[in-house]
């Protein structure tokens, strides 16, 4: 689940959530298969890279370790620092003419409830409109005549409102962020729109096949669960807030022990310092301690199935999943990376049952890993990728496949931090749901001492007890065959 929102056309990867939404729309998988020689491209044309002197070419040992020395080298450049109860995260890279900077509201679904849930995405929506001191004409004027975006994101663990400018205009664009997030006007006529809109975009929930299984899922995967308080709403809920609800929600969520402020581009860090205790450090500090979401626990399969008429039936199915802070986070990400290219090759290109049948691991609080799959006959495509769990619960798997994923990792990791946002969107998970920033450079060292006792293991742990949810034909689905996956 996610929702983002930027003025100028821009987005932050800040506030995301790994979903199966995001995964199915990479249907070509040729990209797993990538070469250690593009991995090395990669690397020798990322700013990791250049700031550590990685040669092309090297031993397999060497380029493991200079690998390290490159992800140490990249912690070195972040600057961490408190001003009145305000944790700051600052990453100066040097001769970048970007600048990305995110102010954080941690809690996500847990700061909600049924009655007011999706006030947040409302109050972030509203803020990013206009201004005490920048009204909406004059904010966009001077935006668009910038080049700066201001916008917004929220998931179940937080939320971000995010700035995105020139080095050059960053003084500028800093001063109507911060505007922004102190001193947003809540104008009537904005907020009518504003609200308007959300509610549009709630409402369209259950046009899409997909958007309406992931609405599905969350209901039978959450149920007792905080994550059910979706905190984008519902139309009934975003429906009955008021312009008093937001303004009282605004004024509860700016404490200092509630937020996080990361920004990444090649600024001075006591520069930061100074203008942050000069705007976010006047507010109060509150006694808000973040504490982690309660961990899913499914003690049975079920299958759910709503009625659509549907050339093809949607097919979902969660297994709850270690935490970003687990030890098992790390063979379960190899784990679930061998079966989504064993559930491809076996669902698609050997019997061509689906297009695009997938398996994922999600990066949430309380986190969830599953497979999917649109097919008319869901029966034989769901028979055939529970056989692949089963098959990757009862035999080991070769120390060479886990060094062949670990280098895939490494590439799309090197991929996905090619910007400043996405940098600082790490930085965040990480120090907010993640056991902090730090552990984001340990990734690469800790799947690297992945065995395959180790993938087998979490393998029989966790991908069990699937939670299932079809859209489709009922007559068409055999449910002996969803819940009877062994060693349950």
């Amino acid at each position: 689940m996610q929702t983002q929102r930027a003025s100028n056309g821009r987005t932050f990867s800040g506030a995301k959530n790994h979903s199966a939404t995001n995964k199915r729309a990479r249907v070509w998988r040729g990209a797993w298969a990538l070469c250690l020689s593009l991995v090395l491209v990669a690397l020798s044309s990322s700013p990791l890279a250049a700031q550590s002197n990685i040669p092309a070419t090297n031993s397999a040992t060497a380029y493991a370790a200079q690998t390290s020395r490159a992800l140490a080298d990249a912690a070195k450049l972040v600057t961490e620092f408190e001003v009145n109860g305000l944790k700051v995260l600052v990453k100066r890279r040097e001769g970048s003419q970007t600048v990305a900077a995110g102010l954080f509201l941690r809690g996500g679904a847990r700061n909600v409830d049924e009655k007011n849930a999706g006030v947040e995405p409302l109050m972030l929506d509203l803020a990013s409109e206009a201004s005490a001191n920048f009204p909406r004409e004059r904010m966009r004027t001077e935006l668009s005549r910038m080049g700066t975006g201001i916008g917004y994101g929220i998931n179940y663990d937080y939320s971000v409102l995010s700035l995105g400018s020139t080095r050059q205009s960053f003084d500028r664009s800093w001063q109507i962020f911060t505007d922004v997030a102190l001193r947003p006007s809540f104008a009537p006529d904005d907020f009518a729109r504003v609200k308007n809109r959300l509610v549009v975009s709630l409402s369209d929930d259950t046009d899409t096949p997909d958007s309406y299984l992931q609405l599905l899922q969350s209901k039978i995967a959450y149920a007792g669960h905080p994550y059910l308080n979706n905190p984008r709403g519902t139309v009934e809920s975003v429906s009955r807030l008021t312009p008093e609800d937001v303004k009282r929600y605004h004024q509860q969520m700016l404490q200092t022990s509630r937020l996080l402020l990361v920004i990444v581009g090649d600024l001075d860090p006591q520069m930061i310092r100074e203008r942050v205790a000069a705007t976010f450090g006047k507010l109060p500090r509150g006694d808000y301690r973040p504490t982690a979401p309660p961990q899913l626990t499914f003690s049975a399969s079920t299958v759910d199935i709503t009625q659509r008429g549907l050339p093809t039936n949607y097919v979902q199915g969660l297994f709850a999943a270690p935490a970003l802070t687990a030890p098992d986070i790390y063979p379960m990400r190899v784990a679930a990376n061998i079966l989504r290219d064993r559930i491809f090759y076996e669902v698609r290109v050997k019997r061509n049952l689906s297009y695009a049948p997938d398996a994922f691991l999600g990066s949430q609080g309380a986190n969830t890993g599953g497979i999917y799959v649109t097919a008319v006959d869901a029966n034989q495509a769901v028979q055939v990728m529970l056989g692949e769990i089963n098959r990757l619960q009862r035999e080991p798997i070769n120390a060479d496949d886990i060094k062949s994923q670990v280098q895939q990792h490494l590439t799309r990791y090197y991929l996905s931090q090619e910007t400043n946002a996405a940098q600082a969107g790490e930085l965040a998970q990480y120090e907010l749901i993640g056991g902090g920033w730090r552990n984001s450079v340990e990734v690469i060292d800790r799947l690297r001492a992945v065995t395959p006792e180790d993938v087998q293991r979490v393998a029989k742990t966790y991908m069990r007890n699937i939670r299932f949810v079809v859209l489709g034909d009922p007559k068409s689905v055999n449910k002996t065959i969803f819940i009877g996956q062994a060693g349950e």
